[in-house]
C-alpha cells in the first residue's frame, strides 16, 4: 500500500521584483484526506505548487514532502505524482508511448502503463495520438502519468478542467478512493463549488497569503447561522420566546433567532401548543464565505494575526504576468521530471530529455517507441508550457 507523506510549507515566500507571488505561506497537508488548495486567479496557487515540486526556487522559506525537499527524494516518481497542466504532450505520440517514455526512465515496467491507462478510462484509446485528444482526455492522461509510480502523494492543478459532468463525478470518487488508501491528495482549484463535494480539508490563499486552513465544516463560524421560525399565531410564538428569555428579530417572514437552534425552538413551540409554519437553519453559502475571505472582508480565526498587513506591492493580488516576465526561467515544465532527473529550481535545461540525458544523446525510451516519434524534449518537441498567467486563467 502506498505511503502518504505530510506536505509542509514553512514561511514560503516567492518574489518577482516588487511583487510577492507567495508571501509567508505556512500550511500543512495531511495524508488520508483530499485537501483542496483554493484561491482566485493570481492568488499564487501554481507558484506554491511549483515551489513544492522543485520547479521554482523560493525566495525564502521551505516546502517539503515527508520532511524532504523534492530534490532530495531518492525516487521522485514513486513518491510524488504531479500534473500542473494538461497540454504538455507531444501531439505525435500515442497515449501509451507518452507514458512509456517516463516509465522506462524511472525503471517502471510497461505493464504499469497499460494498468494506469485502464484506471483513468483511456485503455480503449491507448494507441491513439495525443494530438487528437480532447482537453478532458488530456486531463485523464495527465492523471495517468501521476499514477505511474504508484506514489503516496498526488498533486493536481485544476484536474476537473475540461471534464464533462460524468468525468467530474468519476474524478470525485477516484480521488476519494486514493485518499482512503492512505495517500496524500492535494487538489488545486479557484472555485469552491468544484471541490466542495470532494475535499475534506481546505487551504485557501489570496494575494499569496493563507486566509484559511481547516476542514469544510470549520469554514463558517457559529455566529454566521440563524434560525428562522414562524407560526400562524405569531403573537403566541413571540410570547413563548419571551418566556424563555430568547432574543429574536421580527421580520416579514417570521422571527430570526441566533441564540437557539431549531431543535430547541421546536420543543418550545410544541410545549406551548403552537403550530409552526416554518423552522429552518440559515447561514451564508460557502462561496459567499470564500469570496469574503479572499477579498479580506472576513478574517478566519485559523489564521487571524498570522498574515502581515498588505503592502502596496501586493494589494490587488500578485501579477502572474509580471511573475512570468520577471523570471521566465521559473516557468518550468508542468509535471516534475521523471525519476532520476534533477528537479529544476532555476531555468530548466533546454537540452535535457525527460530521462535526464542530454538531447544530443538518444533517449533509450524513444528508441523503441512503437510510433517512431522523436523523444519529447521539454522545450522543443512538445506544446509550449503556459506561463503562470495562462495557467491561473484556466
Amino acid at each position: 500500500m502506498p505511503e502518504g507523506h505530510v506536505l509542509e510549507f514553512t514561511a514560503v515566500t516567492k518574489r518577482f521584483g516588487p511583487v510577492a507571488a507567495v508571501d509567508g505561506l505556512t500550511a500543512r497537508v495531511e495524508p488520508g484526506v483530499v485537501t483542496g488548495f483554493l484561491g482566485p486567479n493570481g492568488a499564487g496557487k501554481t507558484t506554491s505548487l511549483r515551489i513544492l515540486l522543485g520547479l521554482v526556487r523560493a525566495t525564502s522559506g521551505r516546502a517539503t514532502i515527508g520532511g524532504k525537499t523534492y530534490a532530495d527524494l531518492p525516487h521522485p516518481l514513486q513518491t510524488v505524482g504531479a500534473a500542473l497542466e494538461a497540454s504538455s504532450f507531444h501531439p505525435g505520440r500515442t497515449a501509451a508511448n507518452h507514458l512509456r517514455v517516463y516509465a522506462r526512465a524511472a525503471g517502471i515496467s510497461d505493464a504499469r502503463v497499460d494498468e494506469v491507462l485502464g484506471l483513468v478510462g483511456l485503455a480503449g484509446v491507448a494507441g491513439r495520438k495525443v494530438g487528437g485528444f480532447s482537453l478532458g482526455m488530456r486531463q485523464r492522461l495527465g492523471l495517468a502519468y501521476t499514477l505511474l509510480g504508484d506514489p503516496g502523494v498526488l498533486v493536481l492543478d485544476e484536474p476537473a478542467n475540461g471534464l464533462d459532468p460524468e468525468g467530474i463525478k468519476w474524478l470525485r470518487g477516484f480521488l476519494r478512493q486514493l485518499a482512503q488508501e492512505g495517500r496524500t491528495v492535494l487538489v488545486s482549484s479557484h472555485m469552491l463549488a468544484e471541490v466542495q463535494q470532494t475535499v475534506s480539508s481546505l487551504l485557501i490563499i489570496s494575494n499569496g497569503r493563507l486566509v484559511y486552513e481547516g476542514d469544510m465544516a470549520g469554514l463558517t463560524q457559529p455566529d454566521d447561522y440563524a434560525t428562522i421560525v414562524d407560526a400562524p399565531d405569531r403573537a403566541a410564538l413571540a410570547a413563548a420566546l419571551d418566556a424563555q428569555g430568547i432574543p429574536y428579530e421580527q421580520l416579514r417572514t417570521g422571527f430570526t433567532v441566533r441564540e437557539a437552534d431549531p431543535a430547541r425552538l421546536g420543543a418550545i413551540a410544541a410545549s406551548a401548543g403552537i403550530a409552526l409554519s416554518n423552522l429552518q437553519r440559515r447561514g451564508p453559502a460557502l462561496e459567499e464565505v470564500f469570496l469574503d475571505l479572499v477579498n479580506a472582508t472576513r478574517v478566519h480565526t485559523s489564521v487571524a494575526g498570522a498574515a502581515p498587513a498588505p503592502t502596496d506591492a501586493t494589494v490587488g493580488g500578485p501579477s502572474e504576468v509580471t511573475e512570468a516576465a520577471a523570471d521566465p526561467a521559473g516557468t518550468a515544465a508542468a509535471a516534475p521530471a521523471p525519476d532520476g532527473a534533477t528537479p529544476a529550481d532555476h531555468a530548466p535545461d533546454s537540452t535535457a530529455a525527460p530521462d535526464g540525458t542530454p538531447a544530443a544523446e538518444p533517449a533509450p525510451a524513444s528508441a523503441s517507441a512503437p510510433d517512431s516519434a522523436p523523444a519529447p524534449d521539454p522545450t522543443s518537441t512538445r506544446e509550449p508550457a503556459p506561463t503562470d498567467a495562462e495557467e491561473e486563467q484556466r
